[in-house]
């Protein structure tokens, strides 16, 4: 098989500058933990993985023919991958405003990094919290501040009620209850 069938190469690779979910001239907002967890990860892949991966893909160029040599296509590609991680975190720290959401705590409006109870106009009880887009995780039941519920919930007071526009209609939505971390332990 011809090389020109089986090169890999770089175009196209990147990821944009910054993903689409953050608004244009917003801000990236992020909790103090959440900050702490992309630096951590930032400095495992700099100080520990990407000299390991640059270890092995000199270790199998040194072996002979690179074409065929799987270690090495592995290595370069896992490289490539590594260098673009550490890219999107870098920038992404960079930007990055550090809000602490135990400052609030006590309050019963709704900020970043608030816990929210609400029940839907169909008597659904949904528990959210409200943090950065790169450390929500739906599955945790973590909304990014900039999602639709994220949006309708901010600023409103536990007992208010909301309206939340969705592609089947309006729908409403009553805060029965708003927590903040604890300012001591920083955790909700």
């Amino acid at each position: 098989m011809s090389k020109a069938f089986t090169k890999e190469t770089d175009a196209g690779d990147d990821e944009p500058a910054l993903p689409a979910v953050i608004p244009a001239g917003g801000k990236n907002y992020i909790t103090p933990q959440g900050y702490a967890r992309l630096r951590a990860e930032l400095l495992s892949l700099i100080d520990e993985e990407r000299p390991k991966v640059v270890d092995i893909v000199h270790w199998a160029a040194s072996n002979g023919d690179r074409s065929e040599n799987g270690d090495y296509l592995y290595g370069k590609k896992r490289l490539r991958e590594i260098d673009r991680r550490i890219r999107f975190l870098t920038k992404r720290l960079e930007i990055a405003e550090v809000v602490d959401p135990s400052v609030h705590a006590g309050s019963d409006q709704i900020f970043f990094g608030a816990t929210v109870t609400y029940v839907d106009d169909e008597g659904v009880e949904r528990t959210v919290t409200i943090l950065g887009v790169d450390e929500a995780d739906n599955g945790l039941q973590q909304i990014s501040w900039i999602s639709p519920v994220a949006r309708a919930l901010l600023k409103a007071r536990e007992g208010d009620e909301v309206s939340l526009q969705t592609p089947a209609g309006t729908r409403t939505l009553e805060i029965l209850s708003v927590h903040y971390p604890d300012p001591q332990r920083g955790e909700g």
